[in-house]
């Protein structure tokens, strides 16, 4: 029951609607036995790694991650169950700033920040109330809008960036966010989240509702206004499932027409094998952990796709993580080391916590 409170606030009232079909009858009995070993093995793995401080390979944005993973895993643990959890909740709190943010470098503020207030409010302790609160606030000033001198016409209007500074805004680090912000209870009417919608809409490649002169029609999704790390402004996996999430996280509903166009570039590439449009499948893990709850925020347990082929997300996810995973319980990215998927503690996390998902 912990669980699924717990799991209800991080994926919003807009999938609530959709909870219902999350029971067992939308993945195959063997195939959830699979996701909860490997769920198992991945949290055992992490516990074999944790510092004597509680963090996670020196990092506040990876402690967080683990954290989640444990604090939404089948078991729910808390922090009555041991020093396992109190210890990483400590090693965050000790890196909470007089501005609300929560960090160990200014560089990387924003995606700290909220991993940390994720997972903050995961454990479902009153007492972070406070702390979690100036964060909020901390998360909601690094947008770029008018108190910053930016104008609705600027293509970066409403974005934001690791930092907060105008060198960088780009949807991912807007989707970690506002996934924090609605996690921790920010309504989806909330001014912050409307102006991001504008920038949201900015990174999608469709010109009925992005305004730039580069987009294209296939409804996916790109790192930023502009700009696609795979080249030019070439749609790919991880940002539509991370703009089709912000989407719905901004208040977006199923019928709306930005929505149904990033769904069906899903539908037209979906695969698990593969990062779809990534080079050398960059941000392998960060697309099925984004896969994971996108599909499951968007309520379907079976995508059709374009050929007519029809796929339950939950029994493939599960499948492929498992396949991939090490003897020791961890994961790493084989082909690409960028993002830090080169290191297993990173890579572990967002595995467990995209099973943590299909599991509901």
């Amino acid at each position: 029951m912990r669980r699924l409170l717990g799991m209800s606030c991080l994926l919003l009232a807009f999938a609530i609607s959709h909870s219902a079909l999350a029971a067992d009858s939308t993945m195959d009995p063997a195939v959830r036995s699979k996701a909860e070993h490997a769920t198992e093995a991945g949290l055992k793995f992490l516990r074999s790694t944790q510092a004597e401080n509680g963090s996670w390979s020196k990092s506040v944005g990876v402690t967080a991650l683990a954290l989640r993973a444990f604090l939404e895993s089948p078991h729910a643990y808390r922090e009555s169950d041991g020093d396992f959890i109190t210890r990483p909740v400590k090693f965050l709190l000790a890196h909470v700033n007089k501005d609300g943010s929560i960090s160990e470098t200014n560089e990387e503020r924003n995606y700290n920040t909220a991993v940390s207030v994720t997972a903050l409010q995961a454990t479902q302790n009153p007492k972070y109330a406070d702390i979690i609160k100036k964060a909020q606030k901390f998360l909601e000033g690094l947008q770029l809008d008018e108190s910053q001198g930016y104008k609705k016409d600027n293509k970066f209007y409403g974005g934001l960036s690791y930092g907060g500074d105008e060198k960088g805004p780009d949807l991912s680090n807007l989707y970690m966010n506002i996934e924090a912000l609605r996690a921790s209870g920010v309504s989806k009417d909330d001014p912050m989240l409307q102006k991001a919608l504008t920038f949201i809409s900015r990174c999608q490649n469709r010109s009925e509702s992005n305004d730039q002169s580069w987009a294209g029609n296939d409804g996916g999704f790109i790192y930023m206004p502009g700009y696609s790390p795979n080249g030019g402004t070439t749609s790919y996996g991880g940002m539509t499932h991370a703009g089709l999430l912000s989407l719905m996280f901004a208040g977006a509903d199923r019928n709306d027409p930005r929505v149904q166009a990033a769904y069906n570039w899903v539908r037209a590439h979906y695969t698990l094998d593969e990062n779809p449009g990534a080079k050398d499948n960059q941000g392998l893990f960060y697309y099925y952990n984004v896969f994971a709850k996108s599909m499951h925020a968007y309520g379907d347990a079976l995508i059709k796709d374009t050929k007519g082929g029809e796929h339950n997300w939950r029994n493939d996810l599960t499948n492929k993580l498992v396949s991939m995973q090490a003897g020791d319980g961890s994961w790493v990215n084989p082909y690409s080391k960028r993002w830090w998927e080169g290191d297993k503690n990173l890579a572990t996390s967002w595995s467990v916590i995209a099973l943590d998902v299909a599991l509901q």
